[in-house]
């Protein structure tokens, strides 16, 4: 399939290229090879995506809501004809299975239906301030201006999907910058959104390495940024944008909990671990990389777990028989290389996996196995940093207690998960996690009609639901008078 785009950037409804700016590739993680040749964008580019969603963004927010709509569902639609093109370009991009992409194109469409859908009733409110005739103040939501979106690399299209939907819905522009990793598909939503009747310049695509998104938060004329990627990114970002007095939204990392109590059905619970860590190859923010499991259960658990993880089907992205493709950067693979090796150095036992498959034809890959390490201790370095890859660890734990305790005793708080038959622990353990996004008796599902995000270094702020509509929005109040001014003087 065609790989390489058009020109690097999309500006003011149309592509746009600049070769003077820094070239640089985008590479097939099944093979390694250059897949297409981009230009980040220079300070010319920046300045003229930003000066194209400032133009256009006062006459698109000026529109009702119920109009803004239309066009959002156009687009959606145009999505779903595409979405074949589009997940075989994400596979191409990212390394994932086509069997994983072939659902990002439907959930951004669904994002993009979903805002278009609740943006008509998103209203301000009237607040009474005295008896019948009194004064009152009623509050107006309006759009921020023109803002900025920073995808991570997992995800890019269904990321930018997300972003763009909310930000367009609430009547702001948006400049969006893909990862260096995997910039190709957000292309292709601009050209969606062109055809969908979305005037131009509402929606940019700029691409580049992280300067390029500092200049696009730095520029006078931006009002907030949405980041997804690592914590010691989004703090730097959170800090340019705070420094500025910007709005940002963060939604970063995790090293999440998965608690198991031994009254969950073992091969649930399995199913819950095995999707909690291995799903995109592990390079998922919300991964429940923690599994805690309870003592009695333990060994028929790791028993279940590596005979599962086992025979996990690793190979071409394009097989729709394979399970698990590669890692989607030589850095990445490296990454999980150096935490694998940390983990055997800490004392963890190696229970499977932790190697490199051998994929005929595909030698260059980033290539990695499922891997489990069992008898994991709190403190190990494999239990507290972020690792970004399919890396199991199972800590066995007793209490309910000594097991909330644990989970929580993280810097992180994105997501949380427990399994257990009882509904009462369920809600209770639930209600104590340290964590945004909890799941009971399941993992890494987020329904759109759900706030997503996290608490302390996980992030700020929320995308998805409603609430990630007062995120792109700043509130107006207006005091109405309607009796006599009174005066001191």
């Amino acid at each position: 399939m065609q790989t390489q785009p058009k020109a690097s950037h999309f500006i003011g409804g149309t592509h746009v290229e600049d070769k003077s700016g820094e070239a640089f590739s985008t590479v097939y993680p099944a093979t390694g090879e250059t897949i297409g040749e981009l230009h980040s964008a220079t300070p010319e580019i920046v300045n003229r995506a930003v000066a194209a969603a400032k133009s256009a963004q006062t006459g698109w927010a000026s529109l009702p809501p119920s109009e803004r709509a239309v066009v959002l569902r156009r687009a959606a639609g145009l999505i779903r004809d595409r979405a074949d093109e589009i997940a075989r370009l994400d596979t191409m991009d990212t390394g994932r299975a086509l069997t994983e992409t072939q659902n990002d194109p439907v959930s951004a469409a669904a994002s993009l239906d979903f805002f278009a859908g609740i943006i008509p009733a998103y209203n301000g409110q009237s607040i009474g301030l005295g008896g019948s005739g009194g004064p009152f103040v009623y509050t107006r939501r309006e759009p921020l201006g023109v803002t900025c979106g920073i995808g991570a690399w997992n995800y890019p299209f269904e990321m930018t999907g997300w972003k763009s939907a909310t930000a367009l819905a609430a009547g702001n522009a948006m400049v969006f910058k893909p990862s260096e990793y995997t910039p190709l598909s957000a292309l292709i939503l601009a050209e969606i959104y062109k055809e969908a009747g979305l005037p131009d310049g509402l929606f940019n695509v700029i691409q580049g390495l992280g300067p390029v998104g500092s200049a696009i938060i730095e520029h006078p004329d931006v009002a907030k940024v949405s980041f997804t990627g690592s914590v010691p990114t989004g703090k730097k970002v959170l800090g340019l944008a705070g420094s500025l007095m910007k709005y940002g939204t963060m939604e970063l990392g995790g090293k999440s909990p998965l608690v198991i109590f031994d009254d969950a059905p073992l091969e649930n619970a399995v199913n819950g671990a095995l999707m909690a860590n291995f799903y995109s190859t592990g390079q998922i923010c919300t991964n429940g990389t923690r599994v805690f499991v309870q003592k009695s259960m333990h060994d028929d658990f790791v028993s279940r777990v590596v005979e599962r993880t086992r025979k996990i089907r690793i190979g071409d992205p394009f097989d729709p028989e394979t399970q698990m493709g590669p890692l989607t950067s030589r850095m990445q693979l490296d990454k999980v290389e150096r935490y694998i090796a940390i983990g055997k150095e800490e004392g963890a036992t190696l229970a499977c996996g932790g190697g490199r498959p051998e994929m005929q034809g595909m030698e260059g890959g980033f290539w990695v196995e499922p891997t489990v390490f069992t008898d994991v201790t709190d403190d190990m370095r494999i239990a507290r940093e972020e690792i970004f890859g399919p890396v199991m660890s199972i800590l066995p734990f007793e209490e309910e207690d000594e097991a909330i305790a644990r989970a929580n005793d993280t810097p992180f708080g994105l997501a949380a998960g427990v399994f257990t038959t009882d509904l009462n622990r369920a809600h209770r353990v639930a209600g104590q996690f340290q964590a945004g996004m909890c799941w009971i008796n399941n993992f890494n599902l987020v329904p759109l009609e759900a706030p997503f995000g996290g608490y302390k270094d996980s992030g700020v702020g929320r995308e998805c639901s409603m609430a990630a509509l007062d995120q792109f929005t700043q509130i107006k109040s207006v005091y109405v008078e309607t009796g006599t001014v009174e005066s001191v003087f």
